[in-house]
């Protein structure tokens, strides 16, 4: 019984030195954190610190922890109500609206690339609705919101350049929109290298192809849709387009 009773208490002894030296290492990691706050905070002052030392920011760190964290974690469910408004207002064809939601989600997610796209797509659609109600005239409210959706696409790609819809979207705008197709070409020919089977990105990139006499890459690509799709309207515009673009070669 007595040799029972000391395993038992050897092994309380060692469950509750497991636990003190997890809580140390808890409390160690956490003060190092506070360390570095404290020190990137001073770092970021001019001469080096504000109003004290770091120790003294630490202490204030301490103090505020918890409420410093109450407010991050308030911020980023701010961000996301936002972003879920943003969603709901564009679908159902408010994008106006839907861009003052996008406005107020992307000062809490400056690098969420979606809120970059959705801005991008809101933008064209509301550049193509615009009427001058707010702007003087409605070319100079358009090119507002087309220079709008360029830039947001464009920032889209920088934060992920493997994110294949904001490359679309920039694509269409440059083709359709803007009359740039040269710089539709390199944003759609790296579209559908994500996307290979995207007909309507196809299409969009063989109009540039053709605005850009790269007449043979543009038959190419038609030939290209005729095998990739089963859709009998899209093959019957494929060959009519392959053949007038053959038509222009001649």
């Amino acid at each position: 019984m007595k040799i029972k009773q000391r395993g038992t208490v050897l092994g309380i002894v060692v469950l509750l030195l497991f636990a003190g030296l997890i809580l140390g290492i808890y409390l160690t990691e956490r003060q190092k954190s506070r360390y570095e706050l404290a020190r990137r905070i001073a770092e970021m002052s001019p001469r080096g610190g504000i109003p004290s030392t770091i120790e003294g920011l630490r202490a204030a760190i301490a103090i505020y922890e918890e409420a410093v964290e109450e407010h991050v974690q308030t911020a980023a469910q701010a961000g996301s109500y936002w972003k879920i408004l943003a969603v709901r207002l564009a679908d159902k064809g408010m994008h106006q609206d839907a861009l003052d939601a996008l406005e107020m989600a992307i000062r809490y997610s400056g690098e969420d690339p979606t809120l970059f796209y959705l801005t991008g797509v809101s933008a064209a659609i509301a550049a193509k609705s615009s009427l001058g109600f707010s702007r003087g005239n409605a070319q100079t409210e358009a090119d507002h919101y087309f220079t709008m959706a360029e830039r947001a696409y464009l920032r889209a790609i920088e934060l992920d350049s493997a994110y294949a819809k904001p490359r679309y979207g920039l694509g269409i705008l440059y083709c359709f929109e803007l009359d740039r197709p040269a710089e539709a070409v390199p944003q759609l020919e790296r579209y559908l290298e994500l996307m290979n089977r995207d007909v309507d990105a196809m299409f969009a990139l063989a109009r540039s192809y053709y605005m850009t006499e790269a007449y043979e890459k543009a038959v190419d690509l038609y030939d290209r849709i005729l095998v990739s799709t089963k859709d009998p309207e899209k093959k019957d515009e494929a060959r009519n387009n392959r053949d007038y673009v053959m038509g222009q070669m001649r």
